[in-house]
């Protein structure tokens, strides 16, 4: 029987498709898996390595993409090896979410695409009533408890959720000398955790009555959804960095731009 894709599964594979045009990209995975290998291969995609740090990792589960153990935090490639680096629900398992993010920046040449859960309202409404979960400890039980938690070890990880203002500062700070083009893109999906327990019937039949005005909700306010991607392009033209910067070719680096710096402040003096 043909697989039929969930929410998730769609809203990933139709971000992908939609901001990632060319099928022989070379395209890097972090904290991936089989589910990542069957939405890029059912997407056609071609030159894919799949990193993560799970020991039970088979190679042939990846098969015909490059499976290889890597930590996102500290990646073993070289700047720029990869057009594109793609993390689907995998930074908040990071203790270090904000490195993890640089890295995959760091390594890509044309951009990086996350997916991860939104620091919006609503999920911090569902978070008190524990519709959703705070800290991830389903993922390390049904991980034998033995793994799947902060940096895949037995401890829960708490979920770090994301704000766009969170991802243009991180990206901004690592580099200030251009701008950047962020995407964001916003979807649905019920929520999975009380399917998970049991002795959830009462969570479930909150979700299940909240559904028509989650999705009236939604309709007016886009953001406040529980699926939430960034992709952040890397500039196009490096020639054309910020007006307050020029490129020295003595010192083969940018410097700051002094003929700008008289226009906007005139004489210069000590501070």
């Amino acid at each position: 029987m043909e697989h039929i894709l969930d929410d998730r599964e769609r809203f990933y594979s139709h971000v992908v498709q939609r901001l990632i045009l060319e099928r022989d990209a070379r395209i890097l995975i972090v904290g991936g898996c089989k589910f990542d290998r069957d939405i890029f291969y059912a997407a056609g995609f071609t030159n894919v390595t799949i990193t993560g740090l799970d020991l039970g990792a088979k190679p042939e589960d990846i098969f015909p993409y490059k499976w290889q153990r890597e930590n996102a935090t500290a990646l073993s490639f070289n700047d720029g090896s990869f057009e594109y680096v793609v993390a689907h629900a995998c930074i908040h398992h990071a203790s270090k979410p904000h490195q993890m993010l640089l890295e995959m920046y760091r390594v890509a040449s044309k951009g990086l695409l996350a997916f991860e859960s939104r620091d919006s309202v609503l999920m911090r409404v569902l978070a008190y009533f524990n519709l959703t979960q705070t800290y991830e400890h389903a993922a390390v039980y049904f991980n034998d408890s033995k793994s799947g938690g902060v940096d895949n070890t037995e401890i829960p990880n708490f979920v770090f959720r994301w704000t766009e203002r969170e991802v243009q500062k991180t990206i901004q700070s690592y580099n200030p000398s251009y701008e950047h083009r962020y995407v964001y893109s916003y979807g649905s999906s019920a929520p999975c955790t009380p399917d998970l327990e049991s002795n959830a019937s009462f969570k479930k039949l909150i979700i299940f009555f909240l559904k028509p005005f989650y999705n009236f909700f939604v309709l007016i306010f886009k953001k406040q959804q529980n699926l939430f991607s960034f992709f952040v392009g890397k500039p196009d033209n490096y020639d054309d960095p910020f007006p307050w910067l020029t490129f020295n070719e003595l010192q083969d680096k940018l410097v700051f731009n002094k003929d700008w710096g008289r226009q906007k402040y005139g004489k210069e003096t000590e501070l």
